[in-house]
Formats: C-alpha cells, sequence, structure tokens
C-alpha cells in the first residue's frame, strides 16, 4: 500500500463533502438564462502528475481548471456552449450563446424534457483526504521506491502518477441541484529491457488502497519473463486475459452497444436482442456507479442518480443504459447514464462490473495445454458494433503456454475478434478481480477460440 507521509500540502486541507465553489457557479449561470428549461454543468479539477522516464522523476506538474457547459432548451431545439471561465461576463455569454444557438436549431420532435430533481444516495464515499492531500513529495517517495526496484533488476522505469480533486455540480430550471466532490489516484508504469516489457496500473478514489508495491513487482516480473521473444503463426488459439485486457475488451463492448441511443438506433448488438442469449452462460455484465468497491459516483451528468443496470446475466442480455433523453424516448426512466450532452454516442456505462469466477491465473496456465497468456490489449478499435468485432494489438508481456506452463515469451500479435463470440467461450473466470478506471472492476478470462490475424516484429 502507499504510505503517507504526512505531507504538509494544502490543497484538500479542509475540505468536506459537497460541490463547493462549483455549485456556486452553476447556480449564478442558471440564474441568467432566459431559455424554456436550462441546464449548467460545473466541473472544477485541481490535478498533481510525477512523471517518470528512464527511471528518473523528469516532470512535476499542477493544473487547476473549470469547464462550464449550457444546454438551453427553447421548445424542441436545443443549443450548447462551454466556457473555461467563470466571471460574470463570461457566465453571462455562454448562457446567451446557448440561448441564441437553440433558437437557430431545427426541432427535435423526439425531446422530451430535462430531468427533474431526485434524492441522491449520499452515503457512497467519493472523497478521500489522504488523495487531495498526497503532495509532490509523496508522489516522488512512491515513485522511487518502484525506480530502486526496477533498478536493481537492471531495467529501466518509465510511467506516471497522478491524484486529483473533483468539485461536479448540475444544475436546471426544473429543480436539479446535485453537487458532489472525488478524488482520484492513479498509478502507471512500463518497466523496459534491452528486449522485452512489462506493465502495471493502479486506480483507486483513495490513493492509501493501492499497492504499488505490487504493482512494481509485476511489472519487473513480466518484463524479465519477456526478454528473448519468438514469434509464432497467427490463428485461434486458447487465451487467458489478465484483467488489463478483459478490460479494454469490455469498455469496447460498452462503447459498441450497451448505450440506449445506439440501441434505438439498431446501430447495437442489444438491438433486438433484449431476453435471447448473446454470451455463455457463466457471464454476467452490470452498471453500478454506486458500487464503493469500483469508482463510484453519485449521479451523471445530469444530475440523475446513478441505478444499477442489469446488462448481461447468466449470458441472456437483459437491458442499456439511459438518460433522459432517450428514456423520453420510450417512456422510462433515466437510468443516470448521461454523458456531456456534446458527445454524440448519448448515455455510456463506465461502472462496468463483471461477475468473478472460481478460478485464480496459476489455475488457468495449468489447465491449458497450449495457449497465449495476454497481458494487456494496445490500440483497440471497433471494426464492426453489431457483431461486436474489434481489432489491436498485445502489447508489454504476451506468452506462449505449453503443457500448463509458461514456454517462451512472444511477439506482439494482432487480434480480430468478436467480443460476444470470446464471451460464449469463456472456460474459467478468476475469483479475484481488478479495478481499472473506466470500466471498475473485472475477473481474468480464459477463453477457447480467440482470433490472432497477425504477428509483428517486436
Amino acid at each position: 500500500m502507499v504510505r503517507l507521509s504526512g505531507n504538509d500540502s494544502t490543497f484538500g486541507a479542509g475540505r468536506t463533502s459537497g460541490a463547493g465553489r462549483a455549485m456556486e457557479i452553476a447556480e449564478m449561470a442558471l440564474a441568467m438564462s432566459q431559455a424554456d428549461q436550462t441546464e449548467v454543468h460545473c466541473i472544477e479539477k485541481e490535478s498533481f502528475l510525477t512523471r517518470f522516464a528512464n527511471s528518473e522523476i523528469h516532470q512535476n506538474t499542477a493544473e487547476s481548471a473549470v469547464l462550464v457547459t449550457v444546454r438551453a432548451v427553447v421548445g424542441k431545439r436545443i443549443g450548447i456552449a462551454s466556457t473555461s471561465r467563470f466571471d460574470e461576463d463570461s457566465l453571462q455569454s455562454v448562457v446567451s450563446r446557448a440561448f441564441e444557438i437553440a433558437k437557430r436549431q431545427p426541432e427535435n420532435p423526439r425531446f422530451v424534457s430535462l430531468p427533474g430533481p431526485e434524492a441522491h444516495d449520499s452515503s457512497v464515499e467519493t472523497f478521500f483526504p489522504e488523495t487531495a492531500n498526497f503532495g509532490p513529495e509523496d508522489r516522488a517517495l512512491a515513485v522511487d521506491a518502484i525506480i530502486k526496484r526496477v533498478r536493481k533488476a537492471g531495467l529501466l522505469g518509465f510511467g506516471s502518477f497522478s491524484t486529483a480533486v473533483y468539485d461536479i455540480a448540475t444544475v436546471n430550471s426544473l429543480g436539479v441541484a446535485a453537487g458532489e466532490r472525488s478524488t482520484l489516484a492513479s498509478f502507471v508504469t512500463v518497466v523496459m529491457g534491452e528486449d522485452g516489457t512489462g506493465y502495471a496500473a493502479r486506480t483507486s478514489r483513495n490513493v492509501a488502497a493501492l499497492d504499488l508495491e505490487d504493482a512494481g513487482r509485476e511489472a519487473v516480473e513480466r518484463c524479465l519473463a519477456s526478454r528473448g521473444s519468438v514469434a509464432i503463426e497467427p490463428g485461434e488459439y486458447t487465451v487467458i486475459l489478465d484483467t488489463y485486457a478483459v478490460a479494454d475488451m469490455i469498455d469496447m463492448l460498452s462503447y459498441m452497444g450497451f448505450g440506449a441511443l445506439a440501441y434505438q438506433e439498431g446501430r447495437s448488438f442489444m438491438s433486438g436482442a433484449l431476453g435471447k442469449r448473446i454470451a455463455g452462460e457463466n457471464i454476467s455484465i452490470w452498471d453500478d456507479g454506486l458500487a464503493e468497491e469500483g469508482i463510484p459516483i453519485e449521479f451523471d451528468y445530469e444530475g440523475v442518480p446513478k441505478e444499477r443496470v442489469e446488462l448481461i446475466t447468466n449470458g441472456i442480455a437483459r437491458g442499456v443504459v439511459y438518460d433522459s433523453y432517450t428514456a423520453g424516448i420510450e417512456g422510462k426512466k433515466s437510468t443516470g447514464h448521461a454523458t456531456s450532452p456534446s458527445f454524440a454516442n448519448g448515455p455510456y456505462a463506465t461502472n462496468l462490473f463483471m461477475a468473478p469466477g472460481q478460478s485464480d491465473l496459476d489455475e488457468m496456465i495449468d489447465s491449458t495445454d497450449y495457449g497465449i497468456l495476454v497481458t494487456r490489449f494496445h490500440y483497440t478499435n471497433p471494426v464492426h458494433p453489431i457483431k461486436t468485432l474489434f481489432t489491436g494489438m498485445t502489447r508489454d508481456g504476451t506468452f506462449l503456454i505449453d503443457g500448463g506452463k509458461i514456454s517462451k515469451p512472444l511477439k506482439n500479435l494482432r487480434f480480430t475478434q468478436g467480443i460476444l463470440e470470446a464471451l460464449s467461450n469463456v472456460e474459467m473466470i478468476s475469483k479475484e478481480r481488478r479495478v481499472h478506471e473506466g470500466v471498475a472492476c473485472v475477473p481474468a478470462l480464459k477463453i477457447k477460440g480467440f482470433n490472432f490475424t497477425g504477428v509483428t516484429e517486436y
């Protein structure tokens, strides 16, 4: 775990729950609007970053930023404008621009209304003083411990350690007034040798919960094990995907079709599939923004409380996530998954969980006669959302498994694979899960018939 030094950084001192100045800014802007309905979202962020390369810290940064986004509604016409300034003139300007843009837009007959106020579950712990008070010396000490381990192994370490405090507020003219203060700490490293790389990442709202010693050990061991990689012919292989690769895959699945807009427009693999089997019986995926084992958040961009949504249960398609616009089209209630109105894809599930199994990584390897262990994916992109096809590369630790043992490191491979097809061929699931930013909490998976389409020279 990260050791706290009691650094006297003043940032965050005395902070309590609530959105602080973000709420004041949002309410000030709302009062300036002449639109029929108005929504103001304000996020104030103070972030700190320590970067290291070639086993030396080379950069420390601190950034303070505010973003105010106004959505104005005139009849069924909607205008959006944003600004990074929050003085009175700038707020009046952004409110007026949203109003003028709305008046010039075509009517959207599917729009019903902005959401009304709802009670929030304020018991969710999203703010940790340990993170808010974590200073540059604390980050340097933590990185130094990683670097010492890396140097001892004769390798080079690269990566970053960041902490941030967010004050978020959403208000609207129907009475929504949602505010939240939260923290986030993220660590990522790539360890490199002359021939091989290793990777590890950790993230949590509470910096004290990050086990960076374990992350350093993991990255160094993967790097040392990946020296002297050899090529293997592309084809279908049994794969064991570590949680990094699983998180990437499930995030891509969410992007391609867990949102109601894609579902309603027939662009989603969930369109026409609700109630039908789309994955193996051992696969259950849900979204839960209030689960403290992930990266919790109380409400969405519109200030609507987060609801748990069952997406896939025992392989059966169960539901998609809604914002107020897509919920209004179907006469439903928003599930609290609105994104910024400038995000064209609509509602998005980003607090995803996958049900654990009963295995561990060693058992998966022991049970595999011939297959490939993948640490993580890199540069993944969608190919066909309906078929859930995606493509990308393996990275930072790809290994051949032969006779139940890791026999040799492999050069990176390109894959093109249907995600639901892969989730229909899961043979083993780990009981341990890991939290990843942007996804939440997933286990490792053993999958048969994963399709690799090319090999690299590195």
